[in-house]
């Protein structure tokens, strides 16, 4: 196929207070769990949602809204959802990315015009084939034709795009592949991810501790240094899946780096499904698939982290997590969706609740493969 330059021209170009601390926390001496919580104090609804950056608020303010029932049992639910599956009808601005005769991705219309100023690199091409409305998608140029190769050309062309058009490069890699399980094309810088809409895979944890039949999570404060949501609510463990390590092996390695599990107690992490989502805002697609890990943890473990990335951890009722998750934006927002499955799967969102199975199957709004 050859060049499409009149395809290229097609492209448009304009395209409160504080309270006691209730819950235990890795930084706590004493680590008991208590039984019964009176809350002081329960926020009024206006305000519910006022903590949406992750800097400015305590684990204070996070015991408050804890205890915040909602009439409305799965609104709030919903609407987590909704935050990590947005703009669905602009799919149609995005042009397809091939590689050997497969989709791995997709990229703004406008955005592949910073593409083809590096021709050596990016190929615009004619697309008879009708997954583009565009009638063109982007490949890379033949003469890359080895997984080496390719990373170190798109390498260099996102270190030439800069902070300005791919903003928190982080020196990271994903490998770029069709589907999951399949042969990597190459790999990509972690920033550029959405901008190249491929499918990005991560695994998710939550760490949980039982006691006399009531089941409470750690929940993470990731620090406030972080580049991507500082200081928001975080699981335990979680982490995005780097080329050649399996799954399973992700999590006992998250485990030691984030939490201060040893393999002893991770490695008996259970893989309890995955969800998915697709987001599109400006020129990013995210096409993400988590996998869902759940850990029973000892009643006298107490997480540490090793990496920096966490502030502190906290112990929560899982019914006071299910407030949180319902009423606030506390939560980085794909975490939602990970303990709204938890609490699927135990038994905390019923099939009495009104739009139930709605619910569960927007769990896997993105694709699923």
């Amino acid at each position: 196929m050859g060049s499409c330059n009149a395809c290229c021209h097609r492209l448009p170009r304009t395209l409160l207070r504080s309270s006691p601390s209730l819950f235990p926390s890795s930084s706590s001496s004493n680590i008991s769990i208590p039984r019964r919580i009176h809350f002081p104090f329960c926020p009024p609804k206006s305000i519910r949602n006022i903590y949406t950056s992750g800097e400015h608020f305590t684990w204070d303010d996070v015991v408050q809204f804890a205890h915040d029932d909602s009439s409305d049992v799965l609104r709030g639910y919903f609407d987590k959802v909704t935050l990590c599956n947005r703009n669905s009808e602009k799919q149609s601005e995005f042009i397809p990315f091939m590689i050997e005769g497969q989709i791995v991705g997709y990229v703004h219309n406008r955005f592949s015009l910073n593409l083809q100023r590096y021709k050596d690199v990016f190929m615009l091409l004619e697309d008879t084939s009708g997954n583009s409305n565009f009638g063109c998608h982007v490949a890379l140029h033949p003469v890359l034709s080895s997984s080496e190769d390719r990373t170190k050309a798109v390498g260099n062309v996102i270190k030439c795009l800069g902070e300005n058009l791919i903003p928190g490069i982080r020196n990271e890699l994903y490998p770029v592949t069709s589907s999951f399980g399949t042969p990597e094309f190459f790999s990509l810088e972690r920033a550029a991810a959405p901008f190249f809409g491929i499918k990005v895979y991560g695994v998710h944890m939550n760490g949980y501790v039982e006691r006399d039949g009531e089941k409470y999570l750690w929940i993470a404060k990731r620090s406030k240094v972080k580049s991507t949501y500082p200081g928001k609510l975080d699981h335990l463990v979680a982490g995005g899946l780097p080329y050649g390590i399996s799954c399973g092996e992700n999590i006992v390695k998250e485990c030691e780096e984030e939490a201060g599990i040893p393999r002893s107690i991770s490695s008996t992490a259970t893989a309890v499904g995955a969800v998915s989502y697709m987001d599109i805002d400006g020129y990013r697609l995210k096409r993400d698939v988590l996998f869902c890990y759940d850990l029973k943890l000892p009643e006298d473990f107490i997480p540490t982290n090793k990496d920096g990335e966490v502030e502190s951890f906290k112990l929560v009722p899982v019914t006071h997590v299910a407030n949180i998750i319902r009423n606030t934006q506390l939560y980085k927002e794909n975490c939602n969706l990970v303990i709204i499955d938890f609490l699927f799967r135990h038994g905390y969102i019923k099939p009495e609740a009104f739009g139930y199975l709605k619910l569960l199957k927007s769990l896997r709004s993105g694709d699923c493969t």
